[in-house]
């Protein structure tokens, strides 16, 4: 016995493939890597809160409505109310989690500490694709109500060539392009300056919306809503499907574990505020939006609440006016809370070295993973220029639900391997809140089309590729002592 505890640890390439790839990061040894790294703590609850919202409140509900009402009709409101329970049941666990493991990794360190690393690889793969893409999807939203905007002040609009992507009449989107630039010089400059900036255009998105209600509702007609259900519930799950793009990032405060001045207090609040509060603008939206225009009106449409003032309000152009500059300010801050939570996510994989150690280098100065920025940003640039709008929707949503099952599971394997772990907060009702959750996230993926589970698969085994090339031969478990060694 004595020979074995001293002989020196076996080199990776020795570790059984079964073991290496369900070996787990303690939950002692994640917390402890939050306090004193390289990130800075500088984010309160309303920085969180508005963080999640910043990352939420934008091109779900100013354009994918009017993809969304045509699948459902005006059951589009059921529709969000179902998309809204299933983010409900996987923000708990979010909350949860958050709680207790208050890192940069969100979702993907919460696998790594539950179902191993091959797991927490999926995962981490899963939110590449909810944030990188979904912000790709945000831009070319963004390029829609800047198109919307210009035609309404000057009368003219971008050609059709260098506004749309290849497939779409165009060529290349370069407003959408340009909006993810725009988002990278911000972040650069580090994350308070960033916060300072979510937070002002948060404040004039949510006024923008509440003015769009404010005004449809005087051209509101009970008769838009009859019938409710003319699709059937195969339209409302369809529907949610499409929708639950829009509750995409509510999450988003969970990638800022390690900026937060106060994570195992602050973390929960901020992810289940947020929801409350997308959740009823959201609904309220849907249900002026309905009333003022019929929902077959709604195919075909891009910047959709600005066409409803357009069609159905009328007195000119004032209000379809300050909506677009809304909506343009709303999708700005998407992208940039967005595409931050992707930058941190990579940032703790390259810390756990799943993916290259650039990822995880911070500039000494502004406390920001320059480099990080710099690639996530290109990536993004690229996809927003040249993929449509729909096909990127679809897409982040089944890798975000995937993701959100995941967590769900990770909060009832946690409640038994760790009972008497502090908890900020705790899921009611566990272990069937959680099952639900599980449950919810299958239904709604069960309406995704059979081209976005191709996508996916396809995105998939692109992931195991790299990890199988890359991440399992550098992983930080292959160390000895992985809590002896520095951060990437």
């Amino acid at each position: 016995m004595d020979a074995v505890r001293t002989s020196p640890p076996r080199p990776a390439r020795e570790v059984g493939t079964a073991n290496r790839l369900t070996r787990r990061r303690d939950v002692a040894d994640l917390v402890a890597e939050t306090h004193g790294g390289q990130l800075r703590r500088t984010m309160g609850l309303t920085q969180l809160t508005l963080l999640s919202v910043g990352a939420t409140l934008g091109t779900g509900i100013f354009v994918v409505l009017g993809q969304a009402v045509p699948e459902a009709g005006p059951a589009v409101v059921v529709s969000f109310v179902l998309a809204g329970i299933t983010a409900l049941f996987s923000a708990l666990s979010y909350a949860e989690l958050a709680g207790m493991i208050p890192g940069a990794g969100s979702s993907y360190s919460y696998t790594y500490a539950t179902l191993g690393e091959l797991v927490a690889w999926v995962c981490g793969w899963c939110l590449v694709l909810e944030y990188g893409v979904s912000v790709a999807a945000v831009a070319v939203g963004w390029g829609q109500y800047v198109n919307e905007l210009l035609e309404l002040t000057v009368g003219r609009a971008l050609p059709e060539s260098l506004s749309g992507p290849p497939g779409a009449g165009g060529v290349l989107n370069v407003p959408a392009a340009a909006i993810v630039v725009l988002a990278m010089v911000v972040l650069l400059r580090g994350a308070r300056e960033s916060a300072v900036v979510n937070t002002v255009m948060v404040a004039v998105k949510v006024a923008a919306l509440l003015m769009f209600c404010a005004v449809a509702f005087t051209a509101f007609r009970a008769g838009n809503f009859r019938p409710l259900f003319p699709l059937g519930m195969a339209g409302v799950s369809a529907g949610a499907a499409t929708l639950f793009f829009s509750y995409i990032g509510f999450d988003a405060a969970s990638t800022a574990g390690e900026e937060a001045k106060n994570p195992q207090r602050d973390l929960p609040r901020a992810i289940l505020l947020s929801l409350g509060l997308i959740t009823a603008l959201y609904c309220a939206v849907a249900v002026a939006a309905v009333g003022a225009m019929p929902w077959r009106e709604f195919a075909g449409t891009e910047a959709t609440l600005s066409e409803v003032l357009v069609r159905s309000v009328g007195g000119g152009t004032l209000w379809p006016i300050l909506l677009s500059v809304g909506a343009v300010v709303a999708t700005t801050s998407v992208v940039l809370a967005v595409q931050y939570g992707q930058t941190r996510i990579l940032f703790s994989m390259a810390r756990d070295g799943l993916v290259p150690s650039l990822f995880g280098r911070v500039h000494p100065r502004t406390g920001v993973p320059r480099a990080n920025t710099v690639v996530v940003s290109a990536f993004v640039m690229v996809l927003a220029a040249l993929v449509p709008l729909g096909a990127l929707a679809d897409a982040t949503s089944i890798g975000t639900l995937f993701a959100f099952a995941l967590v769900n599971c990770a909060v009832l394997i946690l409640r038994r391997r760790s009972p008497e772990a502090p908890r900020g907060f705790r899921v009611p009702l566990a272990p069937v809140t959680c099952v639900l959750g599980v449950l919810c996230c299958g239904y709604v993926m069960w309406g995704l089309g059979s081209g976005t589970w191709i996508a996916f698969g396809l995105w998939m085994a692109a992931g195991f590729a790299i990890y199988a090339l890359y991440g399992i031969r550098h992983s930080r478990l292959n160390r000895p002592d992985p809590r002896e060694e520095s951060a990437v």
